[in-house]
Protein backbone atom coordinates (compact mmCIF):
# COMPACT_ATOMS: atom_id res chain seq x y z
CA UNK A 1 0.00 0.00 0.00
CA UNK A 2 2.92 2.37 0.59
CA UNK A 3 3.65 2.38 -3.17
CA UNK A 4 0.12 3.67 -3.83
CA UNK A 5 0.51 6.41 -1.22
CA UNK A 6 3.84 7.46 -2.74
CA UNK A 7 2.29 7.53 -6.21
CA UNK A 8 -0.61 9.66 -4.94
CA UNK A 9 1.81 12.04 -3.21
CA UNK A 10 3.95 12.44 -6.35
CA UNK A 11 0.87 13.10 -8.50
CA UNK A 12 -0.44 15.84 -6.20
CA UNK A 13 3.05 17.34 -5.75
CA UNK A 14 3.28 17.75 -9.54
CA UNK A 15 0.19 19.97 -9.33
CA UNK A 16 1.63 21.83 -6.33
CA UNK A 17 4.87 22.55 -8.21
CA UNK A 18 2.91 23.84 -11.21
CA UNK A 19 0.79 25.99 -8.88
CA UNK A 20 3.93 27.50 -7.31
CA UNK A 21 5.68 28.16 -10.66
CA UNK A 22 4.17 31.62 -11.37
CA UNK A 23 4.74 32.72 -7.78
CA UNK A 24 8.39 31.69 -7.92
CA UNK A 25 8.94 33.16 -11.38
CA UNK A 26 9.66 29.79 -12.97
CA UNK A 27 9.17 29.43 -16.71
CA UNK A 28 6.74 26.52 -17.06
CA UNK A 29 7.78 25.78 -20.65
CA UNK A 30 11.40 25.34 -19.56
CA UNK A 31 10.27 23.25 -16.60
CA UNK A 32 8.30 20.92 -18.86
CA UNK A 33 11.29 20.61 -21.19
CA UNK A 34 13.75 19.51 -18.50
CA UNK A 35 11.12 17.38 -16.85
CA UNK A 36 11.30 15.02 -19.83
CA UNK A 37 15.08 14.73 -19.64
CA UNK A 38 14.81 13.69 -15.97
CA UNK A 39 11.96 11.27 -16.72
CA UNK A 40 13.83 9.66 -19.63
CA UNK A 41 17.04 9.19 -17.63
CA UNK A 42 15.18 7.78 -14.62
CA UNK A 43 13.19 5.45 -16.88
CA UNK A 44 16.38 4.14 -18.49
CA UNK A 45 18.12 3.72 -15.13
CA UNK A 46 15.36 2.26 -12.96
CA UNK A 47 13.13 0.39 -15.41
CA UNK A 48 15.81 -0.66 -17.92
CA UNK A 49 13.46 -0.89 -20.91
CA UNK A 50 14.37 -3.18 -23.83
CA UNK A 51 14.93 -0.72 -26.73
CA UNK A 52 15.41 -3.60 -29.18
CA UNK A 53 11.63 -4.05 -29.18
CA UNK A 54 11.28 -0.80 -31.10
CA UNK A 55 13.46 -2.08 -33.93
CA UNK A 56 11.02 -4.87 -34.69
CA UNK A 57 8.60 -4.68 -37.64
CA UNK A 58 5.30 -3.16 -36.64
CA UNK A 59 6.73 -0.93 -33.91
CA UNK A 60 4.08 1.74 -33.12
CA UNK A 61 6.04 4.79 -34.23
CA UNK A 62 2.95 6.78 -35.19
CA UNK A 63 1.55 6.38 -31.68
CA UNK A 64 4.94 7.17 -30.13
CA UNK A 65 5.30 10.35 -32.17
CA UNK A 66 1.75 11.29 -31.21
CA UNK A 67 2.62 10.74 -27.53
CA UNK A 68 5.74 12.88 -27.92
CA UNK A 69 3.50 15.71 -29.16
CA UNK A 70 0.53 15.22 -26.83
CA UNK A 71 2.45 14.70 -23.56
CA UNK A 72 4.25 18.08 -23.39
CA UNK A 73 1.26 19.94 -24.81
CA UNK A 74 -0.93 18.39 -22.14
CA UNK A 75 1.60 19.29 -19.45
CA UNK A 76 1.42 22.95 -20.49
CA UNK A 77 -2.40 22.80 -20.48
CA UNK A 78 -2.27 21.15 -17.04
CA UNK A 79 -0.10 23.97 -15.71
CA UNK A 80 -2.50 26.60 -17.06
CA UNK A 81 -5.48 24.74 -15.59
CA UNK A 82 -3.85 24.49 -12.15
CA UNK A 83 -3.15 28.21 -12.28
CA UNK A 84 -6.65 29.30 -13.34
CA UNK A 85 -9.01 26.53 -12.20
CA UNK A 86 -7.02 25.33 -9.18
CA UNK A 87 -5.53 22.05 -8.01
CA UNK A 88 -8.85 20.65 -6.75
CA UNK A 89 -10.78 20.75 -10.00
CA UNK A 90 -7.78 20.04 -12.22
CA UNK A 91 -6.86 16.86 -10.36
CA UNK A 92 -10.46 15.67 -10.48
CA UNK A 93 -10.70 16.40 -14.21
CA UNK A 94 -7.47 14.47 -14.74
CA UNK A 95 -8.74 11.44 -12.82
CA UNK A 96 -12.16 11.50 -14.47
CA UNK A 97 -10.49 11.20 -17.88
CA UNK A 98 -10.92 7.48 -17.23
CA UNK A 99 -14.55 7.98 -18.32
CA UNK A 100 -13.49 8.84 -21.86
CA UNK A 101 -10.92 6.04 -21.77
CA UNK A 102 -13.68 3.65 -20.73
CA UNK A 103 -15.94 4.88 -23.52
CA UNK A 104 -13.09 4.36 -26.00
CA UNK A 105 -12.59 0.83 -24.64
CA UNK A 106 -16.26 0.08 -25.32
CA UNK A 107 -16.19 1.55 -28.83
CA UNK A 108 -12.76 0.61 -30.17
CA UNK A 109 -11.21 -2.13 -28.02
CA UNK A 110 -14.14 -4.52 -27.63
CA UNK A 111 -14.59 -4.14 -23.86
CA UNK A 112 -17.96 -5.20 -22.46
CA UNK A 113 -20.20 -2.45 -21.08
CA UNK A 114 -21.58 -4.02 -17.88
CA UNK A 115 -24.24 -2.30 -15.74
CA UNK A 116 -21.78 -1.28 -13.00
CA UNK A 117 -19.38 0.31 -15.50
CA UNK A 118 -22.25 2.14 -17.16
CA UNK A 119 -23.45 3.39 -13.76
CA UNK A 120 -19.94 4.59 -12.96
CA UNK A 121 -19.73 6.27 -16.37
CA UNK A 122 -23.06 8.07 -15.87
CA UNK A 123 -22.16 9.19 -12.35
CA UNK A 124 -18.74 10.32 -13.53
CA UNK A 125 -20.25 12.44 -16.31
CA UNK A 126 -22.44 14.15 -13.71
CA UNK A 127 -19.28 14.75 -11.66
CA UNK A 128 -17.60 16.35 -14.69
CA UNK A 129 -20.56 18.70 -15.08
CA UNK A 130 -20.28 19.54 -11.38
CA UNK A 131 -16.58 20.40 -11.45
CA UNK A 132 -17.10 22.61 -14.50
CA UNK A 133 -19.58 24.70 -12.52
CA UNK A 134 -17.18 27.54 -11.91
CA UNK A 135 -16.69 29.46 -8.70
CA UNK A 136 -14.00 31.44 -10.56
CA UNK A 137 -15.23 34.95 -11.33
CA UNK A 138 -14.27 37.38 -14.09
CA UNK A 139 -12.47 36.71 -17.34
CA UNK A 140 -10.63 33.65 -16.01
CA UNK A 141 -13.90 31.74 -15.60
CA UNK A 142 -14.53 30.68 -19.24
CA UNK A 143 -10.84 29.91 -19.78
CA UNK A 144 -10.80 27.79 -16.63
CA UNK A 145 -13.53 25.40 -17.72
CA UNK A 146 -12.12 25.18 -21.26
CA UNK A 147 -8.77 24.16 -19.73
CA UNK A 148 -10.51 21.62 -17.47
CA UNK A 149 -12.19 20.06 -20.51
CA UNK A 150 -8.83 19.97 -22.29
CA UNK A 151 -7.23 18.20 -19.31
CA UNK A 152 -10.14 15.75 -19.18
CA UNK A 153 -9.90 14.92 -22.88
CA UNK A 154 -6.10 15.08 -23.08
CA UNK A 155 -5.40 12.43 -20.48
CA UNK A 156 -7.94 10.16 -22.17
CA UNK A 157 -6.08 10.60 -25.48
CA UNK A 158 -2.83 9.61 -23.77
CA UNK A 159 -4.51 6.52 -22.31
CA UNK A 160 -5.88 5.47 -25.72
CA UNK A 161 -2.45 5.94 -27.34
CA UNK A 162 -0.84 3.81 -24.61
CA UNK A 163 -3.49 1.12 -25.18
CA UNK A 164 -2.63 1.09 -28.88
CA UNK A 165 1.06 0.79 -28.03
CA UNK A 166 0.27 -2.13 -25.72
CA UNK A 167 -1.74 -3.88 -28.45
CA UNK A 168 1.32 -3.70 -30.71
CA UNK A 169 3.22 -5.85 -28.21
CA UNK A 170 5.78 -3.14 -27.46
CA UNK A 171 6.83 -3.10 -23.77
CA UNK A 172 5.33 -0.11 -22.00
CA UNK A 173 8.66 0.87 -20.44
CA UNK A 174 10.39 1.08 -23.83
CA UNK A 175 7.50 3.07 -25.28
CA UNK A 176 7.55 5.52 -22.37
CA UNK A 177 11.29 6.10 -22.58
CA UNK A 178 11.15 6.78 -26.32
CA UNK A 179 8.16 9.11 -25.86
CA UNK A 180 10.02 10.99 -23.12
CA UNK A 181 13.17 11.33 -25.27
CA UNK A 182 11.20 12.53 -28.29
CA UNK A 183 9.19 14.96 -26.12
CA UNK A 184 12.43 16.36 -24.67
CA UNK A 185 13.93 16.79 -28.15
CA UNK A 186 10.83 18.58 -29.40
CA UNK A 187 10.60 20.86 -26.37
CA UNK A 188 14.34 21.62 -26.51
CA UNK A 189 13.94 22.68 -30.14
CA UNK A 190 11.05 24.93 -29.10
CA UNK A 191 13.19 26.49 -26.36
CA UNK A 192 15.83 27.24 -28.99
CA UNK A 193 13.18 28.96 -31.11
CA UNK A 194 11.98 30.96 -28.09
CA UNK A 195 15.58 32.03 -27.43
CA UNK A 196 16.12 33.22 -31.00
CA UNK A 197 12.67 34.68 -31.62
CA UNK A 198 11.73 36.12 -28.23
CA UNK A 199 15.02 36.30 -26.37
CA UNK A 200 13.89 33.89 -23.65
CA UNK A 201 17.00 32.95 -21.71
CA UNK A 202 17.46 29.55 -20.07
CA UNK A 203 17.99 29.76 -16.33
CA UNK A 204 19.38 27.36 -13.77
CA UNK A 205 16.38 27.90 -11.48
CA UNK A 206 14.00 26.94 -14.33
CA UNK A 207 16.11 23.87 -15.11
CA UNK A 208 16.28 22.82 -11.45
CA UNK A 209 12.51 23.20 -11.08
CA UNK A 210 12.03 21.18 -14.27
CA UNK A 211 14.28 18.36 -13.08
CA UNK A 212 12.32 18.24 -9.80
CA UNK A 213 9.11 18.15 -11.82
CA UNK A 214 10.50 15.22 -13.82
CA UNK A 215 11.43 13.39 -10.63
CA UNK A 216 7.88 13.74 -9.30
CA UNK A 217 6.31 12.95 -12.67
CA UNK A 218 8.35 9.77 -13.05
CA UNK A 219 7.87 8.90 -9.37
CA UNK A 220 4.12 8.88 -9.92
CA UNK A 221 4.56 6.36 -12.77
CA UNK A 222 7.17 4.23 -11.04
CA UNK A 223 5.30 3.84 -7.75
CA UNK A 224 2.05 3.07 -9.58
CA UNK A 225 3.81 0.29 -11.51
CA UNK A 226 5.39 -1.00 -8.30
CA UNK A 227 1.99 -1.01 -6.59
CA UNK A 228 0.57 -3.24 -9.32
CA UNK A 229 3.59 -5.53 -9.01
CA UNK A 230 3.18 -5.71 -5.22
CA UNK A 231 -0.57 -6.44 -5.50
CA UNK A 232 -0.82 -8.49 -8.71
CA UNK A 233 -4.16 -10.03 -7.70
CA UNK A 234 -5.80 -6.71 -6.79
CA UNK A 235 -5.56 -4.38 -9.80
CA UNK A 236 -8.94 -2.83 -9.01
CA UNK A 237 -7.80 -1.97 -5.48
CA UNK A 238 -4.68 -0.25 -6.84
CA UNK A 239 -6.67 1.59 -9.50
CA UNK A 240 -9.37 2.80 -7.11
CA UNK A 241 -7.04 3.72 -4.25
CA UNK A 242 -4.73 5.65 -6.56
CA UNK A 243 -7.45 7.68 -8.25
CA UNK A 244 -9.56 8.30 -5.16
CA UNK A 245 -6.41 9.14 -3.21
CA UNK A 246 -5.44 11.83 -5.72
CA UNK A 247 -8.93 13.32 -5.61
CA UNK A 248 -8.99 13.42 -1.80
CA UNK A 249 -5.40 14.62 -1.26
CA UNK A 250 -5.61 17.11 -4.13
CA UNK A 251 -8.79 18.55 -2.63
CA UNK A 252 -7.23 18.82 0.82
CA UNK A 253 -4.07 20.50 -0.49
CA UNK A 254 -5.95 22.88 -2.77
CA UNK A 255 -8.37 24.00 -0.06
CA UNK A 256 -6.09 24.01 2.98
CA UNK A 257 -2.74 25.05 1.48
CA UNK A 258 -3.87 27.38 -1.31
CA UNK A 259 -7.27 28.55 -0.09
CA UNK A 260 -9.08 27.40 -3.21
CA UNK A 261 -12.82 27.93 -3.07
CA UNK A 262 -15.33 25.29 -4.08
CA UNK A 263 -19.04 25.74 -4.55
CA UNK A 264 -21.64 23.39 -3.07
CA UNK A 265 -22.05 21.84 -6.51
CA UNK A 266 -18.28 21.33 -6.79
CA UNK A 267 -18.29 19.51 -3.46
CA UNK A 268 -21.15 17.26 -4.55
CA UNK A 269 -19.17 16.57 -7.73
CA UNK A 270 -16.12 15.51 -5.68
CA UNK A 271 -18.24 12.92 -3.86
CA UNK A 272 -19.74 11.78 -7.17
CA UNK A 273 -16.26 11.45 -8.68
CA UNK A 274 -15.10 9.22 -5.82
CA UNK A 275 -18.24 7.08 -6.15
CA UNK A 276 -17.80 6.80 -9.93
CA UNK A 277 -14.17 5.69 -9.59
CA UNK A 278 -15.23 3.14 -6.98
CA UNK A 279 -17.97 1.69 -9.19
CA UNK A 280 -15.63 1.38 -12.18
CA UNK A 281 -12.97 -0.26 -10.02
CA UNK A 282 -15.50 -2.75 -8.60
CA UNK A 283 -16.65 -3.59 -12.11
CA UNK A 284 -13.06 -4.21 -13.19
CA UNK A 285 -12.37 -6.34 -10.12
Amino acid sequence: MHFILLSVACSVLVSVLLKLAPRRGWDVAQMVTWNYLAAALLCAWLLQPPPAALRQPGAPWIELLALALVLPTLFLVLAASVRLAGIVRTDIAQRLSLLLSLAAAFLFFGEQAGPMKLAGLALGLLAVAGILARPVQGEAGPRAWILLLAVWAGFAVVDVLLKRVALSGTPATAALMVAFVLAFAGMLAWQGWRRVRHGVRPGLHHIAAGLLLGLLNFGNILFYVRAHQALPDSPAVVFATMNIGVVVLGTAVGVLAFGERTSALNRVAIVAAVAAIGLIALAQG
